[in-house]
């Protein structure tokens, strides 16, 4: 007994000294974190993020997300005396050729420039993400509609605009321009209503930033990229998806980071963080408040019975 009591104390001692071992060689880097980039694309801005973070004792691994497509993983990040590099999987480009990130951090901002499959360069600045995350329960204010069922007061096409209102329906008969609302918003509870047209696909952005995905995807894994997904980042529950051509819900609330996504009411998402921007959005001022933007560039959309209730406090 004493014997096997002296064995247990030695295991547990290793156990300890290995721990503090570990903890002494997982160094804090200046790079880890989520990052906010702004990209400047000659002149237009784009928004992109970039979030790195220990892998293992030593290596540094992370995510991507350009200013389109969904979080890209990246294998290993190499930082040495303030500078950043490493390589992107490209998701588009048939040539399968890898986009390169390289950076300097000055003043706890990045400083850099990304190189796309083409080779064109493309400079960027990033600021440190913020938490967005508050100890107090949302005081929920007066529910608004955002779409009158007769025009498009309110709204604004981000470029051409081809979205019609007509019987209550805001519509998008052909892939075009996303459309938002004039009016920006913090933190809200959002009942949206959609209907699509067979393989059609849309989605609609929280603060302009956020994308849930709207999809003809009955029938599917449930995963970010389908209906009820946070784009890339959070998968769904569950694929409550119906056919193509049946008007379909969402109830979304949005504290912080925090999102919880009802589809035609079933919880599939529950209070989970969402890491960061995705990829199509206004911008990366994730302090900031933003819109609510549908995208309009991907197939025919309808919505209807857009009401959002904004937290006062």
């Amino acid at each position: 007994m004493k014997k096997y009591c002296f064995l247990v104390v030695i295991g547990l001692m290793a156990f300890v000294s290995n721990n503090q071992l570990m903890a002494q060689e997982i160094k804090a880097v200046p790079i880890e974190g989520r990052w906010d980039l702004t990209v400047d694309f000659n002149g237009p801005k784009a928004a992109s993020w970039l979030e790195v973070r220990h892998s293992g004792l030593k290596t540094l691994t992370g995510h991507f997300v350009w200013e389109s497509g969904s979080a890209r993983p990246i294998s290993e990040v190499f930082f040495k005396e303030g500078k950043v590099n490493f390589q992107i999987p490209t998701q588009f480009d048939a040539s399968d050729k890898a986009m390169f990130f390289e950076a300097a951090i000055k003043e706890d901002k990045l400083v850099g420039t990304i190189i796309n499959p083409f080779g064109k360069i493309f400079s960027f600045t990033g600021v440190r993400a913020p938490r967005l995350i508050s100890n107090k329960k949302p005081v929920w204010g007066k529910s608004v509609q955002l779409f009158n069922g007769k025009n498009l007061d309110g709204w604004q096409a981000l470029g051409k605009n081809q979205w019609v209102a007509a019987e209550g329906i805001l519509k998008s008969p052909q892939s075009g321009s996303n459309i938002r609302t004039v009016q920006t918003f913090n933190d809200f509870k959002l009942h949206i209503e959609f209907r699509y047209p067979k393989e059609s696909n849309s989605g609609v952005y929280l603060r302009g930033r956020y994308e849930v995905q709207v999809e003809d995807s009955k029938g599917r894994e449930p995963l970010s990229i389908y209906l009820g997904g946070v784009y890339g980042f959070i998968d769904p529950l569950f694929n409550m998806a119906k056919e193509p051509g049946e008007w379909q819900s969402y109830d979304i609330t949005l504290v912080g980071r925090l999102v919880t996504v009802v589809v035609n009411g079933t919880t599939v998402i529950y209070n989970q963080q969402i890491p960061g921007i995705t990829g199509g959005a206004l911008d990366s001022n994730e302090g900031e408040p933003g819109p609510i933007m549908m995208q309009g560039d991907h197939g025919p959309i309808e919505y209807r019975n857009i009401i959002i209730t904004p937290a006062i406090k």
